[in-house]
C-alpha cells in the first residue's frame, strides 16, 4: 500500500496543517510509514501552498510526490499548478467554490463544497478539516479512527468539537456520494 497524495490551495487556508494531520493520523494510528514535505510562497497569506505527503507501509526512500494518486485542490492556482501530478487514475478533490475550471482533468473528480459547509459550521477558517474528512471517506488513505484523533490533538485547544463536527460533515458527504455513485453504476447495469 503506497498514495501519494497532494493537498494544495492558499495560505491561510490551513493546508500544511491538513497534511500534517493526515500525516500524524498515518504514521501514529494507522502504523504506516509517512513522509510530509510542504511548500509555500514568501507571502504570509494568500500565496500559493502545498503539503505533499507520502503514506506506505513499506519504507520510503523519496520524501516528495512524483506522481499524485490523491490531488487535493482548495484553490485554482494549485489546481493550476499541480494537476499534471495527478496520475491518470487518480482521485481529484476539489472545493468546488476555489477551482472553477478543470481543463480536461484526468482521474475522477470528486467536487466538495468544503468552503461553504464550513461558512454554514460558522467558520471558514474548517474548510480545511470538512476537506479532511472527505478526503478521508472516498480515499481510505488512512483510517477514520487515526483521522478523528488526530484532528482532535492537532487544532487549537477549545475546537476540538467544532472541528471534529467539519470532519464528521465532509466524511457523511463522502459517503452520501460513493453511495450515490454505486447507485448510479448499478442502474447502468
Amino acid at each position: 500500500m503506497r498514495k501519494e497524495i497532494v493537498i494544495t490551495g492558499l495560505g491561510g487556508q490551513g493546508i500544511v496543517l491538513a497534511g500534517q494531520v493526515m500525516g500524524l493520523a498515518a504514521s501514529l494510528s494507522d502504523h504506516l510509514e509517512a513522509s510530509f514535505t510542504q511548500s509555500y510562497g514568501p507571502e504570509a497569506r494568500g500565496g500559493a501552498c502545498s503539503a505533499q505527503l507520502i503514506v506506505s507501509d513499506k519504507q520510503i526512500h523519496y520524501p516528495y510526490v512524483r506522481h499524485a494518486d490523491i490531488l487535493v485542490c482548495m484553490s485554482q492556482g494549485g489546481y493550476d499548478k499541480y494537476r499534471h501530478t495527478l496520475k491518470d487514475d487518480g482521485i481529484l478533490i476539489i472545493d468546488q467554490d476555489m477551482v472553477r475550471s478543470l481543463d480536461s482533468a484526468p482521474g475522477d473528480v470528486f467536487p466538495v463544497p468544503a468552503t461553504r459547509m464550513a461558512e454554514e459550521l460558522g467558520r471558514k477558517m474548517m474548510a480545511n478539516i470538512v476537506m479532511l474528512g472527505f478526503v478521508t471517506s472516498v480515499t481510505g488513505a488512512v483510517s477514520l479512527e487515526g483521522m478523528l484523533s488526530s484532528v482532535a490533538s492537532s487544532v487549537p485547544k477549545g475546537t476540538e468539537k467544532t472541528n471534529i463536527a467539519a470532519f464528521n460533515k465532509g466524511y457523511d458527504l463522502g459517503q452520501a456520494m460513493l453511495k450515490a455513485r454505486t447507485k448510479k453504476a448499478a442502474a447502468r447495469l
